[in-house]
């Protein structure tokens, strides 16, 4: 990729870019034009978002906001959440299309569009694929934990939307992109992002075409997206959810979700129907959005007498969605009394109840309940990471 150009330039840049089309990106609904590249002539377009809602409501991921566009030329491909901003703290995926066999993003900036001039907002945007074949690229980047933008826009007529764009180093004769945002993807960004892969071919008739299989954790999202310059209809994959299908008279882009239950792969295949002759250009991608880490037992409190210390000690592993202890995780992690079981009275928990983890292990060495009881359990909590519960357990006879 190419050094980045500067927030400076690019501000300079978007303010006159952007400027001529200000009514278009401020007033239009979901699916509208595009804020524009510097040409102002797009081709027919068309864009067909799915508006789910919740990808999994186990996992806490689920779909904020997205829009796209195509048909864009020039050295800016830019498209705004028009009419809602997304939330802030959410991850945003946006996928670029365009015709051309290398990878041209210098930079990708997110502003608001408030006129006259068009205001940076500055989150990072990261590569995470770049997949090129037959002359057409696509190039999936992510940010994550995006700040700096009203949070609601209550006036995006004002022109306060998000819009997140690609400057070009050359100038495009076509291109499009696709974004969208979702809530409950982990903040540390490079815990947010975990296995991904392209794929690409050229190919007649019908045809399953994928970028191959990753691995993926629990309550992980899978995003998927597909484009091809043969305008033909195509199938979704199998247990993906379609989130937004746009195209014009020269490409054709679709982007779908996954929730993931438990640790295990997926392997996105579309099914198109391509027309015998001439052979059809696809690329595609997919990438996992992991949840914020969790808390696990990993050694369970025991039976034992009241006010005694409980032996073993009590621990606590912080770990990814994946099932494995994230070492740089030390932060401060508290237990307490989940279900009391004290026969008589309440029982009371005591000993040092918040310590700081190490490499990603919290140890409780001195805990002791006073009461006689049955059915116990701790309960564990953490800033942004999931909390867990122990296995139920007695404190009297063994």
């Amino acid at each position: 990729m190419r050094t980045q150009t500067t927030i400076a330039n690019i501000s300079a840049f978007l303010a006159v870019a952007l400027l001529a089309t200000a009514c278009s990106e401020s007033a239009g609904p979901a699916g509208s034009e595009a804020v524009g590249p510097l040409d102002s002539a797009h081709k027919p377009f068309q864009w067909t978002p799915a508006f789910s809602t919740v990808a999994n409501g186990s996992s806490g991921i689920a779909l904020d906001q997205q829009n796209g566009t195509l048909g864009a030329s020039g050295r800016l491909i830019i498209k705004g959440f028009n009419p809602t901003n997304p939330h802030r703290g959410d991850a945003i995926v946006a996928t670029f299309f365009w015709v051309g066999s290398s990878n041209i993003i210098d930079s990708v900036v997110d502003v608001l569009t408030t006129a006259p001039t068009y205001t940076p907002v500055g989150n990072r945007y990261t590569l995470v694929e770049y997949v090129t074949s037959g002359g057409y690229s696509m190039a999936t980047y992510v940010a994550t934990n995006v700040q700096g933008f009203p949070d609601p826009n209550t006036d995006p007529f004002q022109g306060d939307i998000l819009a997140v764009g690609a400057y070009l180093s050359q100038p495009v004769t076509e291109g499009g992109v696709t974004i969208s945002a979702w809530t409950g993807v982990n903040t540390v960004a490079a815990q947010s992002v975990g296995a991904h892969r392209s794929g690409s071919g050229s190919a007649s008739g019908i045809t399953a075409a994928g970028p191959g299989s990753i691995a993926i954790g629990a309550r992980a999202l899978a995003y998927a997206v597909t484009m091809s310059n043969g305008l033909a209809g195509r199938d979704p994959p199998a247990g993906f959810t379609p989130l937004g299908i746009g195209s014009d008279d020269a490409l054709i882009i679709e982007n779908d979700f996954a929730a993931q239950a438990a640790i295990g792969t997926v392997n996105p295949q579309w099914t198109w129907y391509f027309a015998d002759s001439p052979p059809s250009t696809w690329l595609a991608t997919v990438l996992a959005l992991n949840p914020p880490l969790h808390l696990a037992f990993t050694v369970q409190p025991s039976t034992t007498l009241p006010l005694l210390t409980i032996q073993p000690a009590v621990q606590v592993t912080a770990l990814d969605a994946g099932g494995n202890r994230v070492t740089s995780f030390n932060g401060p992690v508290t237990i307490a009394i989940g279900h009391n079981g004290g026969t008589i009275l309440p029982g009371t928990l005591s000993g040092t109840k918040t310590v700081t983890a190490v490499n990603g292990v919290a140890t409780f060495s001195n805990l002791s309940i006073d009461q006689l009881g049955n059915g116990y359990t701790l309960v564990v909590s953490a800033a942004n990471v999931f909390g867990a519960e122990s296995a139920p357990f007695n404190i009297g006879a063994f």
